[in-house]
């Protein structure tokens, strides 16, 4: 597969991938990601530059990130080429993979949650609470399953621990 582009205003931030997020989102939840005054060719910016975080990975058993803005890459510290070469179970520490896990199947069963709260870990080991995040299904106008997408715009750091939590994927 070849690698995705980094969204830059000469890809136009990746907009049809994000209009996809967008449109999905509202599929499943029935709100707008976005503000409406913002024009479809413009979506990808607009997106790119949130304040919120917004992240998706593709389908499969051990699915790599697809895209993150650019409050999700400050947050995870990471760059693009280090998010899109890591699969997304690794944004969390080792316990909470499991219930990860489960998260997901609940979202592969209903199409999207609104009530999700957890601990996220970054490039550094540093740990932080999401809460109120959306995990939904990304699904084009056929139907067709590309993957899942979060958005959260709640965080909090959390103290260090005094054991080393820094993923082998991040090094």
């Amino acid at each position: 597969m070849a690698a995705i582009e980094s969204p830059t205003a000469a890809n136009g931030y990746l907009n049809l991938h994000a209009r996809l997020l967008a449109t999905s989102y509202r599929r499943w939840t029935g709100r707008d990601l976005l503000v409406p005054t913002v024009a479809a060719d413009d979506i990808g910016c607009w997106l790119f530059e949130a304040p919120f975080a917004l992240l998706s990975h593709r389908c499969g058993a051990d699915p790599l990130f697809t895209y993150a803005n650019r409050t999700a890459l400050t947050l995870f510290e990471l760059d693009w080429a280090q998010l899109i070469a890591m699969p997304s179970r690794l944004s969390t520490e080792p316990l909470a993979q499991a219930e990860r896990a489960r998260l997901l199947a609940r979202v592969s069963a209903d199409g999207f949650i609104d009530d999700y709260a957890g601990v996220r870990i970054s490039r550094s080991g540093r740990r932080f609470r999401i809460g109120k995040a959306t995990v939904w299904n990304v699904v084009d106008a056929a139907g067709v399953q590309h993957g899942q997408a979060a958005t959260f715009a709640e965080w909090q750091p959390l103290p260090a621990t005094t054991h080393r939590t820094e993923s082998a994927a991040f090094s």
